[in-house]
């Protein structure tokens, strides 16, 4: 039985860099655009190819750390499917529980690198299709989920859930901003089931209604519908994580270099999982204590600047021993208040 089983997307990645013209652009979150000749070639200076999407990001950063790992999602019967198949095989994560579209084609990616930030161009192929239709339940059984559903795959997000709680199976959910959105009560009415919930503070201010701005009522709001942790990160302003008793804030470690954000979010979110299942294996201790979110935190947000230094959501994703004995990893602030301070 897998330690743990990533549930999600599956997408074939091309990176390319070139220098692409920057302009102002107020109608974007960055108020910047890249501009591209309308009928013209465009020259790339660099390409690079690899996989993505949520459950095979997360898989990867599972099977890094040392945990028995299956992924689950859906591919297209092509040449990126059996690709992505190839990737995770050598990353020793169990692929068998992965189905494939004989209608779709593997979900592809093609992603525009300027100065570390990406334009991202994408077709969902056959992870738009990815249904309960797809997935042989009997064979989910596992200590933890990590749960991370893109677009219509999230119709399937209950029947999941009702079967995780009926095996206790600890559900750890990185809900998309599309789920909130077009199902916010039902992510609402949903946190009670949760082990772990991570999402950025956009996400959190967008589910709860209240700006992040007031964070302790945001994590007052959440703590009061949820028993699990909640881990909301806020770009380069860092983290800040709910145990329903005391907020843990820290911020990032510095980037040597950052070469592209994609899979950040990803890295941090499974990196926290594994750093409390973990703990939980090592102690055998099934309520997280304060040096087991502390060690979550550290271990998050590690694997977080690693994988933005590194082109790809996993080529940088770290190992075990890469975290755990690399002195890079060693230190980090991390403060603790009480949530009624």
């Amino acid at each position: 039985m897998p330690d743990v089983i990533a549930i999600g997307s599956a997408t074939r990645d091309n990176f390319l860099k070139a220098d692409y013209k920057i302009i102002d652009w107020p109608e974007t979150p960055l108020k910047k655009a890249i501009v591209l000749p309308f009928g013209e070639k465009v020259g790339v200076d660099e390409v690079y190819f690899t996989i993505g999407g949520n459950a095979a990001n997360a898989s990867v950063t599972f099977s890094r750390q040392g945990f028995k790992t299956a992924c689950v999602a859906k591919i297209g019967d092509d040449l990126p499917g059996k690709d992505f198949l190839a990737r995770l095989k050598r990353e020793r994560v169990n692929t068998k529980l992965i189905s494939e579209s004989k209608d779709g084609p593997t979900a592809y990616s093609a992603l525009l690198l300027k100065n570390g930030e990406r334009t991202i161009l994408s077709h969902h192929g056959a992870s738009d299709t990815f249904s309960l239709e797809d997935v042989n339940l009997k064979k989910l059984r596992s200590r933890w989920w990590y749960l991370s559903l893109s677009g219509e795959s999230d119709s399937m997000y209950l029947d999941l859930l009702r079967f995780a709680k009926k095996n206790s199976i600890k559900v750890a959910f990185n809900p998309s901003g599309h789920h909130i959105k077009h199902k916010r009560q039902e992510v609402l009415k949903s946190l009670k089931d949760l082990a772990i919930l991570v999402l950025n503070a956009g996400e959190a201010a967008e589910l709860i209604g209240i700006s992040f701005e007031k964070e302790k009522e945001v994590f007052k709001k959440l703590d009061e519908m949820t028993p699990g942790i909640i881990a909301v990160t806020d770009g380069p302003r860092g983290v800040t994580v709910s145990d329903g008793e005391n907020l843990y804030k820290a911020g990032i470690f510095p980037e040597k270099q950052l070469v592209d954000r994609t899979g950040a979010g990803d890295a941090f979110g499974s990196g926290f999982v594994a750093g409390l299942l973990r703990c939980q294996l090592r102690t055998k201790n099934l309520e997280p204590r304060t040096d087991d979110i502390k060690y979550a935190i550290r271990l998050a947000s590690a694997n977080a600047t690693s994988v933005v230094e590194h082109i790809g959501a996993t080529e940088g994703t770290l190992t075990r021993e890469q975290f755990e004995q690399d002195p890079r990893w060693q230190e980090f602030k991390i403060e603790v208040k009480s949530l009624d301070e």
